[in-house]
């Protein structure tokens, strides 16, 4: 059995302990030792991170090879058609190459905490919600799929990971769990007849 730690990372908050100049990081709401960010979210993004002190654990949430899916909340700027919706959906091409296809659907705005500082506001264009999934972790892969798609991100929320999921937990809390690691013992090996 492991110990798992889901943690609601604020804006503007570093996905790890060290310090970087005057920037907050993760040891500034959590003082466990010998836990690591399995993953990581960006700074400016928000949402669940995983922690951990199991290496198995750890690699199994955020190796590429497990495609564990990682579900956001992306708030965006202007109007999403049917035409940049489906692209989403079937991929887009980024500079460092195509995506997989991505499970997308329009969101009404989720009951989320407000943001300090609050995103920018402009009258004149509107705002949505998209939820994305995607099974990738590519550095800032949802802020630059919405983009190629001409729909800026003004705020990422990640609202879950695999089965787990952020649900009621307020900006900076976390709560432990415990965890059982599937066995994947190797099957014996068959010897085939010669005939």
């Amino acid at each position: 059995m492991s110990q798992l730690i889901l943690f609601n990372k604020p804006f503007q908050v570093l996905s790890q302990f060290s310090r970087e100049g005057d920037k907050q990081t993760l040891a500034d709401y959590i003082d466990i030792p010998g836990v690591y960010p399995a993953g990581r979210l960006d700074y400016d993004s928000e949402g669940l991170l995983l922690l951990t002190g199991d290496g198995a654990l750890q690699h199994r949430i955020s190796h590429p090879r497990h495609k564990l899916p990682k579900t956001y909340w992306v708030q965006v700027e202007g109007a999403p058609d049917e035409a940049a919706v489906e692209q989403l959906r079937r991929g887009v091409i980024l500079s460092d190459g195509p995506t997989r296809p991505a499970r997308v659907r329009l969101l009404d705005e989720p009951a989320l905490w407000p943001r300090h500082p609050p995103i920018r506001q402009r009258l004149s264009i509107p705002t949505h919600w998209l939820e994305l999934e995607i099974s990738e972790g590519r550095n800032r892969q949802v802020r630059r799929m919405t983009a190629a798609v001409g729909l800026p991100t003004l705020r990422l929320v990640r609202a879950a990971i695999g089965t787990w999921r952020l649900d009621q937990l307020a900006p900076g809390a976390w709560r432990a769990i415990d965890v059982h690691l599937p066995t994947n013992p190797r099957p014996a090996p068959t010897r085939r007849r010669r005939v």
